[in-house]
């Protein structure tokens, strides 16, 4: 499994090692050992699951709160996504930064998320699913959410005719999140 570094300090591009042959192929999709290698220390208890039926769909800016904060590790296994990591930890020399990758299928790439972080993705193709696995379980009461086209921010999710959910089109600007509890450094 290859840890790559992104520009976003922290956040990690995760390539398995796929081994083919004539059948198909096998790849391991998370080792702790080797996350731990590369410095990545997380006890994962819970995997999640989305169906995006249309192209375009985009989901986020999304986050969970300390004490219920998440770092995920999301996969693409069915079609492409666009998938967004944004820095909200105060205090980060990265702070709204943001950084793009594409995952699919295809590709088999995954990207590392701490604790901290906006996430949020688009579908690049029809029929999409996305699996991510959390640190944390989830919890309604530190659940929140930013504009995923809030100028601070400025992420650039292609041009396209967005599918939001009414929680993401109410979404209030990061300028006026003031209960955000990140602080860089001690999230980890």
């Amino acid at each position: 499994m290859n840890v790559i570094e992104t520009t976003l300090n922290d956040v990690y591009i995760i390539e398995p090692k796929v081994f083919g042959d004539n059948r198909g192929w096998f790849m391991e999709s998370w080792s702790k050992r080797d996350l731990a290698a590369a410095g990545i220390h997380c006890d994962f208890v819970q995997d999640n699951q989305s169906f995006s039926a249309q192209k375009g769909t985009l989901r986020g800016l999304h986050y969970q709160l300390n004490p219920k904060c998440q770092s995920k590790i999301i996969r693409c296994t069915k079609g492409t996504i666009l998938d967004v990591a944004v820095d909200i930890r105060q205090g980060s020399p990265m702070y709204k930064k943001w950084i793009a990758v594409e995952l699919s299928a295809e590709n088999k790439k995954q990207l590392y998320i701490p604790r901290g972080f906006a996430h949020g993705f688009v579908t690049l193709t029809d029929d999409v699913e996305v699996q991510y696995k959390a640190d944390n379980y989830y919890a309604p009461d530190c659940d929140g959410n930013i504009r995923y086209d809030d100028p601070d921010i400025g992420v650039d999710w292609g041009n396209g005719d967005f599918i939001l959910s009414e929680k993401d089109q109410k979404a209030p600007y990061l300028k006026d999140r003031t209960n955000l509890n990140f602080v860089y450094g001690e999230n980890k």
